[in-house]
């Protein structure tokens, strides 16, 4: 079988950790939309967003009735959602994201991979400044949307950037889609005008950008870096990581 197959089963079994992590990722956030907003899709625009979320990464509808169950649970602790920062090896700023039901053991953790990887754990504050907080839709593409004339009425709506993407459905299948940008708090405004117009609505969350100089690493730095990073992800109650290292 050689070592195309090699490279497709590492492809697969790195398509199948990450479609774990994403699952995990997902229902804790539907969770904490129902603890906020109840279950009623009607009523809580956040849930309904994250449900068609789930659907288009092909999350498992056990996985989502376990994750709504979870929020209506008397005995299930709360999830609560923590922002850590800090920085790697090289200056590099790293903003860690976790949502968590035992705060003790999260920042335990976070902070021994910072230290073993030769970073620091910092202050609230240190870092988040280098980051925009944005919230992020994916629309389907469709030939009779005009993508300027969609930009120019999502702008009164919080939108700052619309263009025309692909994202990757299965291997070596891909989908037209259309990115919104749009300001963190623009996340209700911009959701209801995607869904009073129609439009098929792909995925939507939030993610964090850098605002200043990016950090250049050779490939040997990076490497080193990444062993952090990957670290970090792989851990249960993180949900994102964000750095400013240029790609």
């Amino acid at each position: 079988m050689g070592r195309a197959f090699e490279f497709r089963k590492e492809r697969k079994f790195k398509r199948w950790g990450h479609m774990a992590r994403t699952f995990t990722k997902i229902g804790k956030e539907i969770t904490i939309a129902v603890k906020q907003g109840g279950p009623d899709v009607t009523g809580n625009p956040r849930l309904r967003a994250l449900l068609q979320t789930a659907r288009s990464e092909n999350m498992p509808k056990e996985n989502i009735e376990r994750a709504i169950k979870k929020a209506t649970d008397k005995d299930q602790a709360d999830y609560k959602e923590i922002v850590y920062e800090g920085y790697g090896p090289y200056g590099v700023a790293i903003l860690v994201e976790t949502a968590t039901d035992n705060t003790n053991r999260t920042v335990a953790n976070v902070r021994s991979y910072f230290t073993k990887f030769g970073g620091n754990l910092g202050t609230s504050g240190s870092v988040a400044f280098m980051f925009d907080h944005k919230c992020v839709f994916k629309i389907k593409s469709n030939p009779s949307i005009d993508i300027e004339e969609l930009e120019l009425e999502l702008i009164d709506f919080g939108a700052d950037e619309v263009f025309a993407d692909q994202i990757e459905k299965s291997e070596d299948e891909f989908e037209d889609v259309i990115v919104i940008y749009g300001d963190f708090t623009a996340f209700n405004s911009i959701q209801k005008y995607i869904e009073d117009k129609g439009y098929e609505l792909v995925s939507a969350g939030f993610d964090r950008f850098p605002n200043g100089e990016m950090k250049h690493l050779s490939a040997e730095q990076r490497a080193e870096i990444d062993k952090l990073l990957e670290k970090l992800e792989d851990d249960e109650d993180v949900q994102n990581v964000f750095h400013n290292i240029e790609e």
